[in-house]
This record gives structure tokens, C-alpha cells and sequence, in this order.
């Protein structure tokens, strides 16, 4: 009969079990398995976003790829979380990130709803605050692989012509944007943003 790993013999089940969750996730990131880790409103919010980078974006295939870097991020951070990853300073930072991300969707949500009020250098700023607070939180937990895909997202939501396609007066976005928007009101009003 095997022996069993004694407490204190090196063996960490639950960093084991973490590692499966994330590696797991890496492997199956779809829209379907996303539906598990992300409620409707959001789930509602990111196929919203995949149809503006369909439209936006070269190829359809890069567009899946965007979505599904944005996904796994969400859900990775979620798994951290959730699993009590985070040490007192990265709660803090967490808690940064979250006042400055409710910040930047109250930005995007008037920039979209109130004509002539669009600031893409206020945006452009807002978003890499938000990069650089992520970077700080996942820094000893995520591979580079994965903090390498954190800065590609950011980078690429901060690009002045995406942010002038979405927030121009005649924008082809309007209807998935004014969908957007409603779902990120939902999002407040349930303290989900």
C-alpha cells in the first residue's frame, strides 16, 4: 500500500489543485466554459465586445483571440481570488484596481451616453492605470506568457483609433456599444463593477 504524504513532506494539494484550475482553464478557455466562471450580464457584455472586434479587428480568428485572453484573465484572477491566493498588499491593489476600473466604466459609460464628452487621452490614461495595477496583482501568481497577453489587451483597448471607433458620433458600434452600456448599468446596480 502507497504511503501517504505526511503534512510538512513538500506535498501542497492545494496549490496542486490550483494549478489543475488554471491549467485546466488555459485549456478549455471558451465561451462555454466561460459561462461557468462568468454570470449572463457579463457573459451578455463580453459577446457584446466580440462582436465590435469581429467587426473591428482584420480576421475573425483574432477577434477569438482577444475574447479569449480577455476571459482567461478574468477567470484566472477569479480562481486566485477565490482560492485566497492574494497576500494583504495584493487585496490592497485589488481594491485599487476595482475603485479604478468603476472609475473608468462610469468614464465610458458617459463618454457613450452624452454627446461630445469623448477624451481619449483620459481613457487612453484610465485604462493603462488599470494595466499597471493588474500587472502589480498577478505578478508572483501568472507566467509571463499570461502577463504578456494582460499587456497585449490593455494595449490594445488604449489604441486611439479603437477608442475613436467605439465613441465617434457615427460610430458602426453604436448598437453593440448601447447594449454595452446597459449591461455595465446592470453590473452597478448588482455591485458586480
Amino acid at each position: 500500500m502507497p504511503k501517504m504524504a505526511e503534512a510538512g513532506s513538500g506535498f501542497d494539494s492545494r496549490g496542486l489543485g490550483l494549478r489543475a484550475q488554471k491549467k485546466l482553464l488555459g485549456k478549455m478557455s471558451s465561451k462555454k466554459i466561460a459561462k461557468v466562471f462568468i454570470d449572463d450580464t457579463t457573459g451578455h457584455l463580453l459577446d457584446n465586445m466580440y462582436k465590435i472586434l469581429k467587426d473591428y479587428l482584420p480576421t475573425k480568428k483574432e477577434a477569438e483571440k482577444m475574447l479569449k485572453y480577455l476571459i482567461k484573465t478574468v477567470v484566472k484572477i477569479g480562481i486566485l481570488y477565490r482560492n485566497d491566493q492574494f497576500n494583504s498588499e495584493e487585496l490592497s491593489i485589488a481594491e485599487s484596481f476595482k475603485q479604478k476600473f468603476h472609475s473608468l466604466a462610469l468614464s465610458i459609460i458617459s463618454f457613450h451616453e452624452v454627446e461630445f464628452t469623448f477624451d481619449k487621452n483620459f481613457l487612453r490614461k484610465s485604462i493603462e492605470e488599470c494595466r499597471i495595477l493588474i500587472q502589480n496583482l498577478i505578478t508572483r501568481h501568472l507566467t509571463e506568457k499570461s502577463k504578456g497577453r494582460i499587456d497585449l489587451l490593455f494595449n490594445f483597448f488604449a489604441t486611439p483609433d479603437f477608442l475613436e471607433a467605439l465613441f465617434s458620433q457615427d460610430s458602426v458600434h453604436r448598437e453593440a456599444m448601447d447594449r454595452i452600456v446597459l449591461d455595465m448599468h446592470k453590473m452597478m446596480d448588482e455591485g458586480n463593477l
